[in-house]
């Protein structure tokens, strides 16, 4: 069973329609991309599968379960991960803390002092540190880390519920080139050992066709091209409205 289902989603806006009957599916383990020019729809349709917009027309549904109603807490319950384009911590706490208050909430222990919070989930903060490369920056403050680092973090933090589906928007965004590739080569070996299923947007399109498993092309709300990377990378139509003609996709190393 697919863990992300969206079918025939739309949103209208005053009678502008932003997304239109946009119908697609993820599974356990994939890394699906959700591209296409600014004004595409893609931040739309991403906030409208975590709950923060609700869809004019259309059913999304999350691990079977229908989300219509459900609000972004509602959603996170069920075990999906979100990160943003500009990442979001406390950069007063330290790393451990962010990660240490991401598994407080999971935990729903959210009446605890500070005082009492740094005590709790001390070894599963330290075993997500671990997971993404961070294990020695535990003490450090939130607001020293270098911006690659703040991503590493992020990710960690959205792990903190153990999803079984992750939102990413555009995770790459703000690094540079070998950071780029470095965080997608992470979230992808963590996304298949634990069958999580990644759905991601992204403009750097080395990132895109060097670790997607399937990509998605929206132009104008509507999905004009879906499959491999190197079949979408040949599309006509997706040239000619977002890649350009003359585009090449440069494989990293």
């Amino acid at each position: 069973m697919s863990i992300l289902v969206v079918e025939e989603l739309g949103k209208t806006y005053s009678g502008f329609q932003a997304v239109r009957n946009v119908s697609f599916a993820l599974e356990a383990g994939e890394m699906l991309a959700l591209i296409g020019p600014n004004g595409a729809g893609k931040s739309t349709c991403f906030n409208m599968i975590d709950g923060q917009l609700a869809p004019t027309t259309g059913r999304i549904a999350i691990f079977g379960k229908s989300t219509a109603g459900m609000t972004p807490g509602d959603i996170w319950r069920l075990g999906v991960g979100r990160t943003f384009q500009v990442a979001a911590t406390f950069a007063s706490m330290t790393v451990a803390e962010n990660v240490q208050m991401a598994l407080i909430s999971h935990h729903a222990a959210r009446w605890l002092t500070l005082r009492w919070a740094a005590r709790r989930h001390v070894a599963e903060a330290e075993h997500l540190l671990d997971l993404v490369g961070m294990a020695d920056q535990g003490q450090r403050s939130c607001g020293e880390l270098a911006y690659g680092d703040l991503k590493r973090l992020e990710l960690a933090i959205a792990l903190a519920n153990d999803p079984k589906l992750l939102l990413m928007d555009e995770p790459a965004a703000g690094m540079a080139p070998r950071e780029r590739h470095a965080v997608m080569d992470l979230t992808a070996r963590i996304a298949r050992q634990r069958g999580i299923g990644v759905l991601f947007t992204e403009h750097d399109m080395d990132v895109v066709f060097g670790h997607a498993d399937r990509v998605l092309v929206l132009n104008r709300g509507t999905l004009i091209a879906e499959g491999a990377p190197h079949a979408v990378r040949a599309n006509a139509e997706v040239q000619a409205v977002y890649l350009g003609a003359g585009s090449l996709y440069r494989a990293h190393t």
